[in-house]
């Protein structure tokens, strides 16, 4: 890792530690960029442009080539944390046409909110993605890091319970 020691900033010593660990699995440190703000966004729900500068400097990068690659990318968020759990609602060509828009349709009421939004108790977050590469069960959602295919309304439903339960 580059030579300058960061302290006091929001990547605190086990999140380097574990970027720190990947940068042998990468031929360059630019590689290790992206599962770098992975670990990132998992642990901060988001990555503020702070991280960005913490980053680049840990990796003995611009912070402009850390931006980039973030930038590139929809997943991840730099305002503000997103929900506890995160959904990911397929807008793809064969989710359309098998449900998807209505679904996503579906969630913004029952959830009270719009596409990148968090409902007010932080517990979700509302997203559409262009392609989950899961047509075969169109409509698919994506749940946190669960794939749900062939979802209905009804089906959708039933995982909110269980996210309101806390059962996932």
């Amino acid at each position: 890792m580059s030579g300058t020691t960061i302290t006091g900033g929001l990547l605190d010593a086990e999140l380097r530690r574990q970027i720190g660990a990947l940068l042998p699995l990468f031929p360059t440190r630019q590689a290790a960029v992206l599962p770098a703000l992975h670990l990132i966004d998992g642990r901060l729900g988001h990555v503020p442009p702070a991280a960005v500068v913490e980053l680049a400097q840990l990796l003995g990068l611009a912070p402009a080539r850390v931006q980039d690659t973030l930038s590139f990318y929809g997943f991840f968020k730099q305002d503000k944390p997103r929900g506890k759990h995160r959904i990911w609602v397929c807008r793809s060509i064969s989710c359309a046409v098998c449900g998807g828009e209505p679904l996503l349709t579906h969630l913004c009421q029952r959830l009270g909110i719009q596409p990148g939004a968090t409902t007010t108790d932080g517990q979700v977050s509302l997203e559409f993605a262009e392609c989950l590469g899961a047509c075969d069960m169109a409509p698919a959602v994506l749940i946190d890091d669960t794939l749900h295919g062939n979802m209905t309304k009804e089906k959708i439903d039933e995982v909110l319970e269980e996210i309101v339960r806390g059962k996932t």
